[in-house]
């Protein structure tokens, strides 16, 4: 679980309920700068137990970038929810819902960022649609690595899958709530409610897929997108060597954020900020940046 330290929005964020033929999602979203050339736009997907609010850090440095941001709830997660009335969560599932929404957006090409449990899903929609030009300009995954968590993570989740099994959400809530003792009361409260917003069976699909999940690196090395690498550290879920390793495989961009743990758009936004700005600025959605 991420450890959000703020809830602040930039003053011209907005929530927006975004309707699909997949469903509805609902996103923040930021508008650049008024003053700054509009330079493209980006859709940031959030990780296992996480949602939007966790890229609220990193949300006005974009937007005075010059780019056009969307952070959203994924199925299951959040604000979003179930997203339509017959609702799956596989990773093909997820995969469509991604593609759904760039499509419905009909905005170009989006700069494309996962972190976590999301780069797995980014991951999934650029192999899907075959690293789609007019979907995607590029693909940054933040603090996810190369196949499966880590043996210590792989412990956790199997341990999260018995208590779905056999609790309700507000009973495992004491038992995932990680939260440093500095986190502000509101924070603290706004984590509990977000946790008791996930869908029961998103939460266990997620955690099995994350057990399971292959080294897909080779088949994504072959995509003409460019592609960015984030490594936070310490962490323990994706180990940063295997993902330095990984970021070599792709040929991408890697990004060094220490200090930045498993959530460096939390604890190290301005650099996180910062050096993705430099990447899509480099980015023109043909060539090598």
């Amino acid at each position: 679980m991420s450890h959000l330290l703020t809830l602040d929005k930039p003053p011209h964020a907005r929530i927006r309920r975004l309707g699909t033929p997949r469903g509805v999602f609902t996103m923040l979203d930021v508008e650049p700068d008024g003053h700054t050339r509009h330079r493209g736009i980006a859709l940031l997907v959030p990780g296992f137990m996480g949602s939007k609010e966790d890229f609220l850090p990193m949300l006005s440095s974009l937007g005075r970038g010059g780019y056009r941001v969307l952070a959203v709830d994924g199925r299951g997660q959040h604000e979003t929810g179930p997203a339509s009335p017959d609702p799956r969560y596989g990773k093909g599932d997820l995969t469509r819902d991604l593609v759904a929404v760039v499509r419905q957006l009909d905005a170009g090409p989006v700069h494309l960022l996962g972190h976590s449990y999301g780069g797995l899903v980014a991951r999934a929609a650029v192999i899907e649609t075959a690293g789609d030009r007019s979907l995607w300009a590029s693909l940054t995954l933040m603090n996810f690595g190369p196949g499966a968590v880590s043996a210590e993570q792989q412990e956790r989740l199997r341990l999260l899958l018995a208590g779905l099994d056999a609790m309700t959400l507000e009973e495992i809530w004491p038992f995932v709530d990680d939260q440093d003792a500095d986190t502000p009361p509101h924070v603290r409260e706004f984590m509990r409610r977000r946790w008791l917003k996930n869908i029961p069976e998103h939460l266990a699909a997620a955690a099995e897929q994350m057990l399971n999940e292959p080294d897909l690196t080779a088949q994504l090395s072959t995509l003409d997108i460019e592609k960015a690498v984030i490594s936070g550290s310490p962490d323990a879920t994706w180990p940063p060597p295997a993902v330095e390793e990984m970021s070599h495989r792709l040929g991408a961009r890697l990004i060094r954020l220490p200090g930045g743990g498993h959530s460096p758009n939390v604890h190290r936004p301005d650099k996180a900020a910062t050096a993705l700005l430099d990447f899509w600025d480099r980015t023109d959605g043909r060539g090598t940046p």
